[in-house]
């Protein structure tokens, strides 16, 4: 299965962080299923950060490092999801967790979230 990580799982998973649940980490650590990070997730911790919001002391560029190493797939934000925004409900207002969901949508990858808001769109998406 492919499967797209949200930005707080991203973060969590490279981490031995308590946050992530047994059914993310089962999903996460099995080796048939296929990893991709948005660069709208790195986009997203590099804006945080450069304004000092607490919780987000997570170095973009060293994420994106290690998340490559690990095998994880990058998936490129395209001109074609980000006009594609406006086709979606208004559930939720945050720019960049719209994106994820445009993105598994148009790409047909499953989204992991955390977000109850998130997991309310149509779509291709699973809280976990």
């Amino acid at each position: 299965m492919n499967l797209l990580l949200d930005t707080h799982l991203l973060v969590w998973s490279t981490s031995a962080s308590h946050r992530l649940s047994p059914v993310a980490r089962a999903l996460i650590d099995n080796p048939d299923n296929q990893l991709f990070f948005s660069a709208a997730s790195l986009w997203e911790l590099a804006i945080k950060q450069s304004l000092g919001k607490k919780g987000f002391n997570v170095d973009a560029r060293l994420l994106r490092h290690e998340l490559l190493n690990i095998g994880y797939t990058e998936l490129p934000v395209t001109s074609n999801q980000a006009v594609a925004i406006d086709s979606l409900p208004v559930i939720h207002r945050d720019p960049f967790d719209r994106i994820l969901i445009i993105q598994a949508t148009l790409e047909g990858i499953t989204l992991l979230t955390v977000d109850r808001i998130v997991a309310r769109y149509p779509g291709p998406i699973r809280k976990v």
